[in-house]
C-alpha cells in the first residue's frame, strides 16, 4: 500500500507532507472508532525475543524512531502503534523557535536521501512537557526519550544553561535524555562538541541527576563527521561524565557520491538516508571497539532494510532508530527489521 501512496506523496514538499501525515494518523489512532485496533493490527510488533534491557530500561524491541521526526511530542501514542519499540521527541529547546526559511528539506530519491535544515522548530519545553505528562498519565509503559537543545539566540558560552531549563521541565515525564550538541543547523551548536564544554555541559547535567532520588539515563548525539581523534575525546568524556552512552550519527554535511544533481546536493544543511549508512556504522564500530565496548550505543544512520539494521548491531550498537528510511520505505519497515532480528 505504501509504495502506491509514495509516489504521491513525492510530489508535494516534503514538510508539508510530513505534517499531513502525522496530524492524519493522530486523527485516525485517536478519533475514529477503530483506529487504534486496526493501526496495531496492521503494523504492531508482537513477536517474543525482541526485549532489551540497556541503560536499566526495558524495550519491547529494538527498533526505535530518532528525533525530528516528532518535534513536540504531538504523536508519540500513534507512532507507538506502529510497532516502534521507542520514540525519541525533540530536538526541544526551552523557549519555541520558529526554525529557519523555508524550503527547509529536500528529499534527494536517486539517493534515497534528505536534506534539511530545520533549526530546532519547536513550541518549547513548557507544551512539550505538558504533553508527555498526559502521554505518561495514560501509557506509561511506552518508552520516550528526550532530545534536547539550546535556543538559536543563546550565545554558546551560555548554552548549558538552555541544556539544564530543557533537563529539569521533561525530567518527569521523560525515560532518557538525549544532549543534541551535533546538529548542523544551528549556528556554532557543533563548537560545542569540542572537550572542554561538552565537558561542562555534561558534568552540569549529571551534577543535577545526582542530585534527584531517581536518576535518568543521559545519552549524548555525535555527529558522522568527527575525526578519529575526536571520537577518541568522545570515549574519554563517557568515561569521565559517566553518562549512559552515545547516539551515532546524527546527519552529515558531507555530500560526496551523491546521484542527485547538484541544484539539490548544494542545499545547506543535514544529510541524512543511505549516504550516511557507511560512515555511521563505521563510527559505532570504533567507538564500540576502541572503549570495549565500555557504554552502549544507538545506531542511527542509513538504515532501509533489515541488512542495515543488523550491520549496526553487529558493529556494536545495543538499540537502532530509524527516520529516512521510515520515509523512504514506510512503516512496514518497522516489522521487517524485528522478524529479521529474532
Amino acid at each position: 500500500m505504501y509504495r502506491l501512496i509514495k509516489p504521491i506523496f513525492f510530489k508535494f514538499d516534503p514538510e508539508n507532507v510530513h505534517y499531513f501525515v502525522v496530524k492524519r494518523l493522530k486523527w485516525f489512532n485517536d478519533k475514529f472508532p477503530l483506529g487504534k485496533t486496526i493501526i496495531r493490527s496492521s503494523f504492531d510488533v508482537h513477536i517474543k525475543g525482541l526485549e532489551r534491557e540497556v541503560f536499566g530500561i526495558k524495550f519491547r524491541n529494538p527498533v526505535g524512531l530518532a528525533a525530528g521526526f516528532d518535534k513536540n511530542g504531538e504523536y508519540v501514542e500513534p507512532l507507538s502503534n506502529l510497532g516502534f519499540g521507542f520514540i525519541e521527541v525533540g530536538t526541544v529547546t526551552p523557549m519555541p523557535q520558529p526554525g529557519n526559511d523555508k524550503p527547509r528539506m529536500f528529499r534527494l530519491p536517486n539517493d534515497e536521501a534528505l536534506i534539511n535544515r530545520m533549526g530546532f522548530n519547536n513550541k518549547g519545553v513548557d507544551v512539550m512537557a505538558e504533553r508527555l505528562r498526559l502521554l505518561k498519565d495514560k501509557h506509561p509503559d511506552i518508552v520516550v526519550g528526550g532530545n534536547i537543545g539550546k535556543n538559536k539566540a543563546t550565545p554558546n558560552e551560555d548554552a548549558v544553561n538552555d541544556y539544564i531549563k530543557c533537563f529539569d521541565r521533561l525530567f518527569d515525564v521523560v525515560d532518557y535524555f538525549v544532549v543534541n550538541v551535533s546538529s548542523p543547523n544551528t549556528p556554532g551548536l557543533r563548537e560545542l562538541q569540542e572537550k572542554e564544554p561538552l565537558k561542562k555541559i555534561l558534568n552540569t547535567l549529571q551534577q543535577r541527576n545526582r542530585k534527584n532520588d531517581i536518576s535518568r539515563p543521559i545519552l549524548l548525539k555525535i555527529a558522522p563527521d568527527l575525526t578519529d581523534a575526536q571520537l577518541d575525546d568522545i570515549i574519554e568524556i563517557v568515561a569521565e561524565t559517566k553518562i549512559a552512552g552515545i547516539i551515532a550519527t546524527n546527519t552529515t554535511i558531507s555530500r560526496e557520491n551523491l546521484a542527485t544533481e547538484k541544484d539539490l546536493t548544494t542545499q545547506t544543511g543535514g544529510l541524512s538516508g543511505k549516504p550516511v549508512k557507511e560512515r555511521s556504522t563505521e563510527v559505532i564500530r570504533y567507538l564500540s571497539e576502541k572503549s570495549n565496548k565500555a557504554f552502549p550505543i544507538i545506531g542511527v544512520g542509513g538504515i532501509h532494510s533489515a541488512k542495515d539494521a543488523k550491520e549496526k548491531l553487529d558493529a556494536g550498537a545495543c538499540l537502532v532508530q530509524l527516520y529516512t528510511g521510515f520515509i523512504y520505505e514506510g512503516p512496514g519497515l518497522i516489522k521487517s527489521i524485528c522478524k529479521e532480528l529474532v
